[in-house]
């Protein structure tokens, strides 16, 4: 079992990820933008970040860097619908993140948390 940072601004499908994960055994918080996950992060010390790239005020990058120097080897994965746009050369996302494009089916998002939490963590830079 886990203790996952989810952050998703869309609430339908934040909630919808929370049960999954949350059936799958792992502890969940969940929250709808970047700047409540960086609340998170500087009280709670958490196995994963699952985050939306693109979301209102702090995106997931931005997010994942921030919960990455305050808990170095937290392990990060991303959703998004906009891989090719978000994730550019100068908005690369830390080293070690693993990046799942929408639409995908909630039996590969729980590998793909299993797969990342099995991992070796990568230092945050």
């Amino acid at each position: 079992m886990a203790r996952i940072l989810l952050a998703e601004d869309d609430d339908g499908l934040r909630n919808v990820l929370a049960a999954a994960l949350r059936k799958a055994g792992h502890r969940v918080d969940a929250v709808g933008c970047g700047r409540s996950g960086y609340a998170r992060v500087q009280i709670l010390r958490y196995d994963l970040l699952l985050a939306d790239v693109v979301m209102p005020g702090m995106d997931g990058i931005e997010l994942a860097r921030r919960a990455g120097a305050r808990w170095p080897g937290i392990r990060v994965m991303f959703i998004t619908g906009f891989a090719a746009v978000a994730l550019s050369p100068r908005n690369e996302p830390p080293a070690g993140a693993r990046v799942m494009s929408k639409p995908f089916h909630l039996n590969d998002l729980a590998r793909q948390v299993e797969d990342v939490l099995a991992a070796e963590p990568t230092p945050q830079g």
